[in-house]
């Protein structure tokens, strides 16, 4: 995979049309992540490339590790609403918005797992935050989506002039994404990466 006039490109990688983003980025000073919690990544992709949505992210990662791309990463996608972190406000104007295909935080009632979409889990995709008093249940992330992220955040830390790596609820205290599992498990991986490709 590599980056070729702001866009990937590669086998793995599809591109959806979303001309309603058209404003430049002023800088991608930071790569904010999502979870979708939509039925596929292309559905999701599909409906954040609609022109009637509001919203709208850079790329969405698969299940099995494919990107679709919607937004040219010099451009403004519509992540982030009102936000704000290290001193900037309204971070779509400074950031790159990566949305995971994944159901988000599940309820567990009579020992089954629920998204709020209404999709039962298996146990075996169920990722446990056992962190607070009283655990949390989320859908899991695979390791092909783990990986895929790795390799799209060091392309993007190498081309742009990306300080930091976020989730969604560190900038707004409306959100919970992407999740414990990313929070905790694969962020502080890619925060140390993203510092030896900056200082290097």
């Amino acid at each position: 995979m590599k980056l070729v006039n702001h866009r990937l490109a590669g086998a793995e990688v599809q591109h959806l049309p979303c001309p309603k983003n058209r404003r430049k980025l002023l800088a991608a000073e930071m790569i904010v992540l999502h979870y979708t919690a939509g039925a596929s990544a292309l559905s999701s992709a599909r409906w954040l490339a609609r022109p009637d949505v509001k919203a709208s992210a850079h790329v969405v990662i698969a299940r099995d590790g494919g990107v679709i791309q919607l937004v040219p990463f010099d451009t403004e996608a519509w992540h982030a609403g009102t936000s704000s972190y290290a001193g900037r406000k309204g971070l779509n104007r400074y950031s790159i918005g990566i949305e995971l295909d994944n159901l988000g935080r599940l309820e567990m009632q009579d020992g089954m797992f629920f998204a709020e979409c209404g999709r039962v889990v298996e146990p075996e995709d169920v990722y446990v935050d056992d962190s607070t008093p009283v655990p949390t249940f989320w859908h899991r992330y695979t390791g092909a989506q783990k990986e895929r992220l790795r390799e799209v955040c060091r392309l993007l830390a190498a081309a742009y002039p990306v300080r930091h790596i976020v989730g969604h609820a560190d900038i707004t205290d409306r959100k919970q994404d992407p999740g414990p599992e990313i929070m905790a498990l694969v962020r502080p991986n890619l925060e140390k990466e993203l510092s030896l490709i900056v200082n290097h």
